[in-house]
């Protein structure tokens, strides 16, 4: 929690970002979910309205492959800007004497954002074809989002061939990490040789899935988490979407574990996002596996490094094996000839 002059100068920085005169900052809430970043539910009143907002910073040990929170916000804008359904951006701070770090500051949606939860308790996200459809037409409007973009200049140049590029960052990954994992580098090396090409590059969420998007009782409400955006494949986002290790205990709704795929891809095609090219998709999913495979290697070792301390952390490390065998599952050859051929 803050001190009284912490308190004290975030909300004058708040007050200063909406320009209101008389912010009035009231409790400060720790929100779960986030594995990666830390997060922050704050309630005030202004001029006897409420008003709420969410404040994002680093947690104590963060990954390589997350954007700094300045870059994470200034993509967030720029989707702002494009009309995709994301938290209003309110501004961020650079003075880290503010609250003890750099953060962001956005509104409040509200909804439920827990994977698991969404997928299993049919109470929540309305008709769940119609909220497939439009998590496409969202994924769509991201994509609209292409090189060269006034604001992303940070994201640098698209790479010519983001699927190699995807592979060659993987394998620096398990190697900063010396972590010796024969099933993953078997499904690498498969990716080089299956690796689609990419005409034309765009904006990529690069964790667009249940789990980061938000839903009351009626639909969706907001598209979170940009920490790992970038320009890229934007097949590669319907792949990690509709990968089956984000299905949550429905294998059958490959789309996120709440609908067919083919109303995913129907909101997302609806919406202007181009003609979907299945094979890449399917060979996005394989990549799907490979990097979060990655990630959850990354997880573990901040809990092992000593770094952060988490069961959390540490049970995610724990899920390596299982996506081994969807990588191993995914590239054998008879299946994926069936499938493609």
């Amino acid at each position: 929690m803050l001190d009284d002059g912490a308190r004290e100068r975030l909300r004058a920085w708040i007050d200063g970002r909406i320009g209101g005169g008389g912010f009035v900052l009231g409790e400060m809430t720790p929100l779960s979910g986030g594995s990666i970043q830390e997060n922050w539910r704050l309630d005030g009143t202004i001029a006897g309205e409420p008003r709420r907002f969410v404040l994002r910073k680093d947690a104590a040990a963060t990954i390589a492959s997350s954007r700094t929170r300045e870059e994470e916000f200034a993509v967030l804008e720029a989707a702002h800007r494009s009309g995709v359904r994301v938290p209003e951006p309110i501004g961020f701070c650079r003075d880290a004497d503010v609250v003890g770090a750099p953060f962001a500051l956005m509104a409040l949606v509200e909804g439920v954002g827990l994977g698991p939860r969404i997928v299993k308790d049919l109470s929540l996200g309305g008709d769940r074809e119609r909220l497939a459809e439009q998590l496409g037409r969202e994924l769509a409007r991201i994509h609209r989002i292409r090189p060269p973009t006034i604001g992303l200049e940070f994201l640098g140049e698209p790479e010519p061939q983001p699927a190699l590029a995807e592979i060659r960052a993987l394998r620096c990954k398990l190697d900063a990490l010396e972590a010796a994992r024969p099933a993953l580098e078997w499904g690498l090396r498969w990716a080089e040789l299956h690796a689609p090409a990419c005409a034309a590059p765009t904006l990529t969420h690069r964790d667009f899935r249940t789990g980061n998007y938000m839903v009351d009782g009626h639909g969706l409400t907001a598209i979170l988490d940009w920490e790992f955006a970038g320009w890229g494949d934007p097949m590669a986002d319907l792949g990690w979407f509709c990968a089956a290790c984000w299905r949550f205990g429905r294998p059958d709704l490959e789309a996120g574990g709440i609908a067919a795929r083919a109303v995913f891809y129907r909101g997302y095609e609806l919406e202007g996002g181009g003609p979907v090219d299945h094979a890449a998709v399917r060979f996005w999913e394989v990549m799907a596996h490979l990097r979060w495979a990655a990630i959850a290697l990354e997880q573990a070792h901040r809990h092992v490094s000593g770094a952060e301390f988490s069961l959390e952390l540490a049970l995610t490390g724990r899920m390596v094996p299982a996506l081994e065998l969807a990588v191993l599952r995914e590239t054998d050859p008879a299946r994926w000839e069936i499938r493609h051929g």
